[in-house]
């Protein structure tokens, strides 16, 4: 499990890019995009078959951003992953942050072999403040139950 303090340093990068943003409003990626920049991120739309995306410009790779970035939001499929993960890296990129259903298992372990920070399992919109309407909801629940991060990682257990 991710630990509060991962999310804690990933979210006061105040420069980040959103890969696998959609052009479509009512896809996830193009929400979380919105919100982040609505929240005060300096936000870089990043989808290859794009060129704007909410009115702004969208780069087709995190190579063509204007400027480094502090951390990356990866909204693509599994599949795809551990290429972005790469290519964050690449460009200097130490933080990623992979959305509910966009991590694999060879991503993790490359940003695990490389010393990236990365969170995993976690929305993005249930902690970039403020969180509101029914992340704030999801959050009150995740803390109930006991799947809401702790301050320290957990040990993990798998071998090396």
């Amino acid at each position: 499990m991710t630990s509060q303090n991962t999310i804690t340093d990933f979210l006061s990068q105040r420069s980040l890019a959103v890969v696998g943003v959609s052009r479509n409003a009512r896809k996830f990626g193009n929400t979380i995009y919105r919100t982040l920049k609505a929240k005060g991120y300096r936000v870089f739309a990043v989808n290859r078959n794009a060129e704007t995306i909410e009115g702004d410009p969208c780069y087709h790779c995190l190579a063509a951003l204007p400027e480094k970035v502090g951390g990356v939001v990866l909204c693509v499929p599994p599949q795809q992953a551990e290429q972005v993960v790469r290519e964050a890296f690449e460009s200097g990129v130490q933080r990623i942050w992979f959305q509910q259903g966009s991590d694999s298992y060879a991503a993790t372990r490359y940003c695990e072999r490389s010393g990236m920070s990365a969170v995993s399992g976690q929305c993005i919109l249930m902690f970039a403040a403020p969180v509101t309407s029914v992340h704030r909801f999801h959050r009150w629940v995740w803390k109930i139950i006991g799947k809401y991060p702790s301050a320290e990682p957990l040990s993990s257990s798998h071998p090396s």
